[in-house]
C-alpha cells in the first residue's frame, strides 16, 4: 500500500482544526498552498466571515509570481496590510496541515514582519 499524501495532510489538518479556532477578538489566519499558488485568509469562525484575504491570484504584481517563496512573502505582507486595515492585529495561525517550512513559513514571517501578531 502506497503512502497517501493527501490523506495524511487531511488528518493533520483535522487535528490542527480541533485546537485552532478563530474568534472575533483573535481570528484565524488560514494558509493553503497548491503547486502553483498560495492563498491566505483571516477568518472569524464564530460568524463564518472572511475578514481579509490575499493570494498569488490577486490582481496586480502578485499574479505573475506563481507559488514560490518570494510570492509567499509578498502574499504575507499584503495579507497583513489588509488585516490591519480591517482592524485585526492579532491572529492565530492555521497552517492547514502543511509543514511549517518553505512557503508557509515565508508567508508567516512576512505577515509578522508587516505587523500581525501571532
Amino acid at each position: 500500500m502506497a503512502f497517501d499524501r493527501k490523506a495524511a495532510r487531511t488528518k493533520r489538518r483535522a487535528h490542527i482544526r480541533k485546537r485552532v479556532v478563530g474568534t472575533e477578538v483573535r481570528p484565524r489566519l488560514s494558509v493553503f498552498r497548491s503547486s502553483r499558488h498560495i492563498y491566505a485568509q483571516v477568518i472569524d469562525d464564530s460568524t463564518g466571515r472572511t475578514l481579509a484575504e490575499a493570494s498569488t491570484l490577486t490582481a496586480g504584481e502578485l499574479r505573475d509570481q506563481g507559488g514560490n517563496i518570494e510570492a509567499a512573502k509578498a502574499v504575507g505582507e499584503l495579507l497583513a496590510q489588509r488585516a490591519l486595515a480591517a482592524g485585526v492585529s492579532t491572529v492565530c495561525f492555521d497552517r492547514g496541515g502543511f509543514l511549517f517550512h518553505g512557503r508557509v513559513k515565508a508567508l508567516a514571517d512576512a505577515a509578522r514582519g508587516a505587523g500581525l501578531n501571532f
